[in-house]
């Protein structure tokens, strides 16, 4: 069962985001195996996102590689909002 996951960060903002995501792709985790949605939004200096993964162990894989990268950026994702899944409708 896919599971829906949010972070409200209370300090992510929209260059901690970049770099973040800079970093990711520079450990060939840009992409995740397992997800199968995210995005970002909400004021520049708050940003919360939200993530869809096929699992709660592969999302667990790239929390390996996610959480070092936040801490050295000094990012506190707060606590992982996880959800199953009701429905999903793309377009």
């Amino acid at each position: 069962m896919a599971l829906t996951i949010t972070f409200t960060s209370k300090n992510m903002t929209k260059s901690k985001y970049d770099e973040v995501l800079r970093r990711l792709d520079a450990a060939g985790a840009a992409a995740p195996r397992g997800r199968l949605f995210h995005t970002c939004f909400g004021p520049a200096d708050q940003l919360r996102v939200v993530d869809v993964w096929n699992s709660q162990a592969e999302f667990d894989a790239f929390g390996a590689v996610l959480m070092p990268i936040l801490g050295s950026l000094g990012v506190d994702p707060g606590t992982p909002d996880v959800q199953p899944q009701h429905n999903s409708i793309k377009g």
